[in-house]
């Protein structure tokens, strides 16, 4: 799915330690301008962001070993604790790429399985993953847009996205996908990196983000500039209160946020309504 679309590689910001104040967090509705800190046309977003994790599919985890120090996978275990699974469940999977949502979903007594991701490269990393795990049934792998999902309406129990709303152009029709196919009382999740609610943890990681981060990404992966976005996508994501009321607007009641290690992480959930 894969279109020509302008080079993602080219800088799009000096690496520096910190975000600019007037970067961190962008006002509802004006993601789809931004591709990191570079302005762009928002019909062009999602190809940049399709060119971003073609570069990174095969390195995927290891990704987010490095922008996590290897936490996500407590976070990831801390988000199936709380969607419970159940072998009468159906989840679906946003962005899901690899399969490690669906997994550990499955693995803990989950009934079925849709893992849907734009990056056709992604889906094939996460099919062959679950050949490795001996995991050929209970999931279904599909390419499409979080924004258009190609899955039926009230048709889920449980919809997560883990580590890709913050690459959506647009928040708003993205959550409003996620109430469309989850049937009336389904279960909304949203694990993602966000924004650090320690004054001194937040010095340390812009430093490692925008300084150590991107000549990781260019030592391990060969890969500076993607590393360098995915920095800055960060930042402009929505703060987690800002991100509780986009929810609410989006239909979903009894929203919470649950903040990880400082926040350098958060889930939000809520119920369809």
């Amino acid at each position: 799915m894969l279109r020509a679309m302008t080079d993602p590689r080219t800088p799009s910001a000096p690496s520096q330690p910190a975000a600019p104040a007037q970067a961190t967090g962008v006002s509802a509705g004006a993601e789809g301008n931004w591709f990191g800190y570079r302005p762009v046309d928002p019909d062009a977003k999602s190809g940049l962001v399709r060119a971003v994790f073609d570069s990174v599919a095969g390195r995927y985890d290891l990704m987010n070993d490095l922008m996590s120090g290897g936490i996500h996978r407590l976070w990831k275990d801390t988000l199936m604790e709380m969607v419970a699974p159940r072998a009468d469940m159906t989840l679906l999977d946003v962005a899901g790429g690899t399969g490690d949502i669906a997994f550990r979903f499955l693995e803990r007594g989950g009934g079925r399985a849709v893992v849907c991701d734009i990056t056709e490269s992604m889906v094939r990393v996460g099919r062959d993953r679950s050949y490795d795990r001996n995991l050929l049934t209970g999931v279904n792998w599909t390419v499409g847009d979080a924004e258009r999902l190609p899955i039926a309406s009230r048709s889920v129990d449980a919809y997560t996205i883990a580590f890709g709303l913050r690459n959506v152009t647009r928040i708003d029709a993205a959550l409003s996908e996620a109430r469309r196919v989850l049937k009336p009382g389904g279960k909304f999740f949203c694990l993602e990196f966000s924004h650090v609610v320690l004054p001194v943890l937040r010095e340390i990681y812009d430093v490692y983000s925008f300084q150590v981060l991107p000549r990781l990404g260019r030592m391990v992966a060969g890969d500076e500039d993607s590393y360098r976005y995915l920095a800055e996508s960060i930042r402009r994501f929505p703060e987690q209160q800002a991100l509780v009321k986009r929810i609410e607007a989006a239909g979903f009641g009894a929203v919470r946020v649950r903040n990880l290690t400082g926040g350098i992480a958060a889930i939000h959930s809520g119920w369809r309504i």
